[in-house]
Formats: C-alpha cells, structure tokens, sequence
C-alpha cells in the first residue's frame, strides 16, 4: 500500500509499505520520481509508481533513491533483492562518469 507520495524538500517521493513483514512495516522509499500513485493505492510487486526525474546531484543522467525503514530505524534495501541478483558482484547504484576523477582515499 502507498503510505506517502508527494513532495520532500522539492523531490518527488514515493513510500510503500510492504504488508506481511511485521509491526512496524517495512517502508520502501523510491525518489525523485513524478508519482503516478496516491497515499493509500494498493500496489503489487512491479506495479509502476511513477517516472524518474532528473536531480541536481547527480552527473549526466537521473539517478534513483531506494531506501529501506522499519519505523525510525533506516535498513539497507539490498537485503530485499535475491542473492542471485547481487552475484557475483553487488549492483552498481551509481555509475561513475570516465570524466569524474575519483579520490585515492578518503579523508
């Protein structure tokens, strides 16, 4: 069931509560997305929720927010996926232009 879609500090958002998995729910969140969902629509696995929007942040293309809670407490979403999915190498969330020079270590 869509629990939140709307708008949080200027992004489109879209929040699902994953029935049958407790009290709290689990919550997805997906954003920047233009909602084709309302608060309260019942969805399936892989029902649309809506279009990726371009965001400020992230070079060259839109790039998606997943994210994962139970109540207050933020999980991570991989947990979600099939381990198929994340062998043998975990999903690349955010490709990295060749243009982008990347640190040699981090401070």
């Amino acid at each position: 069931r869509v629990s939140f879609a709307g708008r949080v500090a200027g992004r489109g958002v879209v929040s699902v509560e994953l029935s049958g998995t407790g009290d709290p729910p689990l919550r997805t969140t997906f954003q920047p997305v233009a909602s084709t969902v309302r608060k309260g629509d019942e969805v399936t696995a892989g029902a649309l929720l809506g279009a990726l929007t371009a965001g400020a942040h992230c070079p060259g293309a839109p790039c998606l927010h997943w994210g994962l809670r139970r109540g207050s407490t933020y999980l991570d979403p991989l947990g979600l996926l099939p381990p198929w999915l994340l062998a043998p190498h975990p999903p690349r969330l955010l490709p990295v232009p060749a243009e982008l020079p990347l640190p040699k270590a981090w401070p």
